[in-house]
């Protein structure tokens, strides 16, 4: 059958931060804190293109934001993972080098689409993420899913 991935791909009109996307998410019922590990999940690659993801508690989650958007990191991709309690569901927003570009991966406990259920249901991902994001300088997005 083959697998499928989805994503998001945002583009701002200025360079954002790990913070300002976290914080309108949060904002809106979204989460850092993994439901069921309760920790918060981040990744900054580096220099030697080493992708290298940490785990941290909730309450240092200033920390992270901060040590993500450091001015030191913005040559690198970085990345934070985000959950929806409500709906069950969660991914994760990567910061692209120079920090215009953003993509979002619904990789955690993804939301298919009822009738067809080989699908994600990006319009659900769309209607949760755009409106926020749009407070944050979105400029546009593309959203894809592709079979391999």
């Amino acid at each position: 059958m083959g697998s499928r991935d989805a994503d998001i791909d945002f583009t701002f009109r200025h360079p954002t931060t790990a913070r300002a996307i976290v914080d309108a998410l949060t904002s809106v019922g979204w989460s850092v804190e993994d439901p069921v590990g309760g920790v918060t999940t981040h990744m900054i690659n580096d220099a030697d293109d080493m992708y290298e993801w940490y785990a941290s508690a909730p309450e240092d989650i200033d920390e992270v934001l901060v040590r993500l958007d450091a001015p030191g990191n913005l040559p690198y991709t970085v990345a934070i993972n985000v959950y929806h309690p409500e709906a069950g569901t969660g991914g994760m927003f990567m910061l692209m080098p120079g920090r215009k570009e953003v993509l979002f991966s619904p990789s955690i406990d993804r939301r298919h689409i009822p009738a067809a259920p080989a699908f994600t249901d990006l319009a659900w991902y769309l209607h949760a993420l755009v409106p926020v994001l749009v407070t944050t300088g979105l400029e546009g997005y593309e959203a894809k899913e592709i079979k391999h």
